[in-house]
Order: C-alpha cells, then sequence, then structure tokens
C-alpha cells in the first residue's frame, strides 16, 4: 500500500490526490471513527489553517468527514501549526489538525494530525487512514453533513496562544527596540505582530497581506533579501522571518547579516548553557547542519548530535537523550521542555531574551560560530543501490573522507522523493571541496546513471 503520510504529515496539490474533496472527507471519517473506536465517545478536534486559498475547502470536506462519523469539530480558523498543537491540549481536544503546505507555494497544501501531547499522530493511526482511504467504498454523507465549521471560539482561541506565548516571556521587555518581522504572508500575518507589540518593541511588519495566493511568494525564511534590506534601511536592531506555517523562523541581525538555524542553535546552546539549562551539554541537529557548528560548540565542551533530516527525527532524539534543545538548518527549533513542536514565534522571544538577558546585539551573540564552505552536488540515477555495495564509490568515498580527515565532513545520501544521489561536502577550502565532490559524483554518474 503507498504511503500518503509522510515525515510532515500528508501533502499534495489542493484538489488533486490525496487532497481532492472525497479523500479528505474519508480521511475526517478515519479518523472521527479511529477515536471513537478508542475512546468509547464522540471525539473533539480543533482545526487550524495558513492563508491558502484552498484551506477554507479543505477544512470544510474534512469536518464533514469528521461528523459523519460523530466527531465535534471546532475551527481556530487562521493560525500557526505550533498554536493548533497550544490549543489541542489547552481546550482538552483528542486531536489538532492543521491544515498547511508549511513553506510550499500556494498550490499545495497538506494536513497534519497533532495529538494532545504535541506529538503528530502515531504511524499506526496514519497507516489505518491510508487503509481506509485506498479499501473504502464509503461515501461521505455530505446531504447530512455539510462540514460547516464552527468557529464561533477562534477569536478567544488565537488570544489563547498569544497568551501563553506572553506568559512564557513576561519579564522580557523591548522599549526602545525596532524589530523588523517577514510574516510570509501566512499564518503569522495578524499574530506576530501583536505579539511583539505586547512587549514594548516598534515592529515594522512586512509581507503581512495574504490574499490566498501570495504566501512564501518571494517572502519569509525562504527569501531573506527583502528583509535584510529592511533591516539596513530602518536601522533596526533585528529581523525575523517565519514561512507559511510560522513552525519555524530565520533572523537577520543588526548588520543585515543571515542567522540561519545552525547559529541560532549556537546563541541558544550557549545563554542555556549559561543558565545551567542545557542538559547534558548536548544539543540535536539533523546531518545537514554544518560542521561550523560543531566545532564551535567544541569549544564550549558541548557535544553535538546528528540525526536524519526532519523535524521528527530531532524530536525523538531529544526525547531518548532529554536534552533542552534541538533543530534544523531551516530554522525549525524546538524546546522539548517548552513544547515538541517547533514554533517560529517561540523561537524568536527565546532569542530576544537571550540578547536582552546578555546587553549584546545578535552580530556579538553569534561570534565564535564560523559557517565551513559547503557544495551539495545532485547525480540522477536509475535505481539506489546502497552505496556501501558499489565498490568504486565505496573507495572514492573513504579516500575523501581520509582527505578532509577532522576539518570537514561528506554526506552521502539518496533523496527521500527523486531518483537523485546527493553529495555534500564541507570543508576549510571551497576550491578543494568542489572538486572532491565532483570526483565522488563522477563516480557515482559510471555507476548508477
Amino acid at each position: 500500500m503507498k504511503r500518503l503520510f509522510g515525515t510532515d504529515g500528508m501533502r499534495g496539490k489542493a484538489g488533486a490526490f490525496p487532497l481532492d474533496e472525497k479523500t479528505i472527507e474519508i480521511t475526517g471519517r478515519s479518523l472521527a471513527r479511529q477515536f471513537r473506536e478508542k475512546l468509547g465517545r464522540n471525539p473533539r478536534f480543533v482545526t487550524g489553517r495558513d492563508t491558502r486559498e484552498s484551506g477554507a475547502w479543505i477544512e470544510k470536506a474534512f469536518c464533514a468527514g469528521a461528523s459523519a462519523d460523530s466527531a465535534q469539530c471546532e475551527s481556530a480558523e487562521i493560525v500557526t501549526t505550533p498554536g493548533v498543537a497550544f490549543l489541542t491540549k489547552k481546550f482538552d481536544f483528542d486531536a489538532g489538525i492543521v491544515i498547511s503546505a508549511s513553506h510550499n507555494p500556494f498550490q499545495d497544501n497538506g494536513i497534519k494530525i497533532f495529538s494532545p501531547d504535541g506529538k503528530k499522530i502515531d504511524g499506526k493511526m496514519e497507516r489505518e487512514i491510508e487503509k481506509d482511504i485506498f479499501d473504502s467504498q464509503q461515501s461521505v454523507v455530505r446531504s447530512q453533513h455539510s462540514g460547516n465549521v464552527d468557529s464561533s471560539n477562534s477569536v478567544q482561541m488565537q488570544n489563547e496562544y498569544l497568551n501563553y506565548l506572553a506568559d512564557e516571556f513576561k519579564n522580557l521587555r523591548l522599549e526602545n527596540f525596532r524589530m523588523v518581522i517577514d510574516c510570509a504572508n501566512g499564518a503569522a500575518s495578524n499574530l506576530a505582530p501583536e505579539l511583539f507589540q505586547r512587549f514594548g518593541a516598534e515592529v515594522l511588519a512586512i509581507d503581512c497581506q495574504p490574499d490566498g495566493r501570495n504566501i512564501n511568494e518571494n517572502c519569509g525564511s525562504l527569501h531573506l533579501e527583502n528583509l535584510q534590506k529592511k533591516v539596513l534601511e530602518e536601522k533596526a536592531d533585528f529581523g525575523a522571518a517565519f514561512d507559511g506555517d510560522a513552525d519555524r523562523a530565520l533572523f537577520v541581525d543588526e548588520k543585515g547579516n543571515l542567522v540561519d538555524g545552525d547559529a541560532t542553535l549556537w546563541v541558544m546552546a550557549q545563554h542555556l548553557e549559561a543558565s545551567g539549562k542545557l542538559n547534558n551539554r548536548t544539543i540535536v541537529a539533523t546531518v545537514m547542519s554544518n560542521i561550523g557548528l560543531e566545532a564551535a560548540l567544541q569549544t564550549k565542551n558541548i557535544k553535538l548530535l546528528r540525526t536524519a533530516v526532519g523535524d521528527k527525527y530531532v524530536l525523538q532524539e531529544l526525547l531518548n537523550t532529554n536534552a533542552s534543545i534541538g533543530g534544523e538548518q531551516s530554522g525549525h527549533i524546538i524546546f522539548p521542555f517548552h513544547s515538541l513542536v517547533g514554533d517560529g514565534m517561540f523561537t524568536t522571544l527565546f532569542l530576544l531574551e537571550a540578547l536582552h538577558k546578555n546587553n549584546k546585539t545578535l552580530s556579538e551573540m553569534t561570534k565564535g560560530f564560523t559557517r565551513f564552505p559547503q557544495i551539495l552536488v545532485n547525480v540522477k540515477v536509475r535505481e539506489k543501490v546502497p552505496f556501501e555495495e558499489v565498490k568504486e564509490i565505496a573507495e572514492e568515498a573513504a579516500k575523501i573522507k581520509n582527505e578532509l580527515g577532522s576539518k570537514g565532513r561528506l554526506l552521502l545520501r539518496y533523496s527521500g522523493t527523486e531518483n537523485l544521489a546527493r553529495v555534500m561536502i564541507e570543508g576549510e577550502n571551497q576550491t578543494k571541496i568542489e572538486n572532491q565532490a565532483n570526483r565522488l559524483a563522477e563516480v557515482i554518474r559510471k555507476n548508477l546513471s
């Protein structure tokens, strides 16, 4: 059976399988049935969506299916992914359903489902939904369950989420602090400006005019150029950019320099360590995090643990090791003692708290972290044969690793969605690593293309 749920829920083009109306209704009905059988009562779901034009009808279709199997659905309307996760627990819902495709263009959308503890629902539930989608001949009774969504408490729920974030940083004051925020024309557009103004900051908001189609379009965490320019033009102290559902954030310092997830982890690791809150002197990142982060952390006797790419794997390692913080280069940061979901606005407040307590600028706080040169080469392959089983590839990879020694890193992996081999090398010299990457790429082409 084909899997429809990936590491970040079920995604695709809005209107096409599996995000067509009928399949979404079956998804809602399947989830409601599973919870009803598990709980012995009718379940309660909360939904939230980003600003894509397809979000409203997808939400309506999901609730029509869920209502057909006796679930009660309430909508928080336009709200961030971490906002839905928070509300699920706060108001004792049995599941929270996010309708978003995060950083993807507006044509895409997706569904991800959270349990009250902040984790995504388990694989068993996802497989059961997939089974119902592929096997079920049921037709959702649309005449009786129109999918009307109860949004009467949406403003209250959004305010509760903002109150939670504000209370977590109640001692933070940002008077005489000028910041620019780029909301990606997404879920944070109405929430973020209000939140940061609560702390007394002068907030200059850009890309906060969603029209259903401009989400992530040349803005937000994938396109930092406008934010960098605005920070310099306005002589701002700080810039933050969210993605479409605001579960991640990237930053710009007062000099207009990009501060990515690796640099953010560096700042926060130091701040937590100085506060005695960095458990086991360990942070968690993925295989894509720059070796420069590892080198910087070693100077502070802080250990870096790496996982596969994906917040799902970062979270699991955080829970396994009881570490205080983990994240990805993309700006998806998780603080497991606060939430099991990455939250771009929480991350921003935490970073601002670190600057405030240390009385330093962001550029000063990122000192000590030097990003190593990096090269990524993609090679089309006919099949994904384990690299270690191809003698020529294994030998060339071993040779390059030996050349890099402790001052570089080779990551060789296949794409999860395409027939591509990815060769990523980091080292001290850009020309040298480019030559090494091209050498290995050529060996892969000769053997697998």
